[in-house]
């Protein structure tokens, strides 16, 4: 990859990124019809497809690396795109090494514990890419938006006294500091999506056949708590966005850019990274070249150099 591209990534994604120490009140300054000044879905779908094929390249290195692990987190309200985002942006990479994990309502035995425990069971190891549709960040978002959930977590009065808020946005970021510590680099995305956009969106799924299995009434119902989600959002945002872990808030009323911008984030994060196919010692290079010899002397006598030296052969 030229620097001019991984230069334009940067300049594409750094309007999107959150400073730390930032006061968000959204939508504020992050417009979520933002598109770049770009023309369109058409230039907005080739430049993806670059991406995807960037993120290809650099997961193949990042496994034969191992060491590192990349954790990509979504969040963002209903029908906000979070599902179509990891199927566009992730489609050319090798799934062996990506993982996704979707987090619904906590079981039984996850209640059990501390509401950090289930997320660290998913995260990637080294040399794999983890992504979290909806994460750790819930417990912040939906907890804080519906407290009645803090009943169901068994915590005892004293963890409940105080900002319980400012308490865990401290929790989360010193555990994202320790896995970046320890070489597990963390991007956060949130699809800002305009309550316009929304409603259209979920219209959509009441209006389609095929698309009637994604309405719930509990999107409907969620929906009447815009105003809490959108202010539960913003102090996320300002108390949880740091160098070792940035949000990015990532404009999502137009699809096409959502995804456009997320791969963006992703691939910058593993340009940083920069993983390296692993090279071998002299010691090694010797064993090679003498199975590479021994291979060679095994082919049949009939089927010429072409057959004996494959790679050569193929130019």
């Amino acid at each position: 990859m030229t620097d001019q591209a991984a230069k334009r990534i940067a300049e594409l994604i750094a309007p999107l990124r959150v400073p730390p120490a930032t006061k968000v009140r959204l939508p504020g300054r992050y417009d979520p019809g933002y598109t770049a000044q770009l023309a369109g879905k058409r230039d907005g779908t080739e430049l993806l497809q670059r991406g995807v094929t960037l993120l290809s390249e650099y997961q193949a290195r990042l496994a034969a690396q191992d060491r590192h692990g990349l954790l990509v987190v979504l969040q963002g309200p209903d029908a906000a795109g979070k599902d179509g985002t990891i199927r566009h942006v992730m489609s050319g990479v090798n799934p062996q090494g990506v993982h996704v994990h979707s987090f619904k309502v906590p079981s039984a035995e996850e209640l059990d514990h501390d509401y950090l425990w289930r997320f660290a069971q998913r995260l990637p190891g080294r040399g794999e890419i983890a992504i979290f549709n909806r994460s750790h960040y819930e417990d912040v978002l939906v907890v804080r938006v519906h407290p009645e959930h803090l009943d169901h977590q068994k915590l005892p009065a004293a963890a409940k006294a105080g900002d319980i808020w400012k308490r865990r946005y401290r929790a989360i970021t010193d555990w994202e500091r320790h896995l970046s510590d320890n070489g597990f680099h963390i991007v956060k995305l949130f699809l800002n999506l305009s309550k316009e956009e929304q409603r259209k969106r979920l219209l959509k799924r009441i209006d389609r056949p095929e698309k009637n299995w994604k309405f719930s009434a509990a999107d409907l119902r969620e929906r009447q708590s815009w105003d809490a989600y959108q202010t539960a959002y913003s102090d996320m945002l300002s108390n949880t966005s740091t160098e070792w872990s940035p949000w990015y808030v990532i404009p999502a009323d137009h699809k096409w850019f959502a995804r456009l911008a997320s791969a963006a984030v992703i691939a910058n994060a593993l340009i940083e990274i920069n993983p390296q196919f692993p090279t071998v010692d002299p010691s090694a290079r010797r064993e090679l070249l003498h199975a590479k010899a021994t291979l060679e002397a095994e082919a049949p006598r009939d089927t010429g150099n072409a057959a004996a030296r494959p790679v050569s052969a193929r130019g």
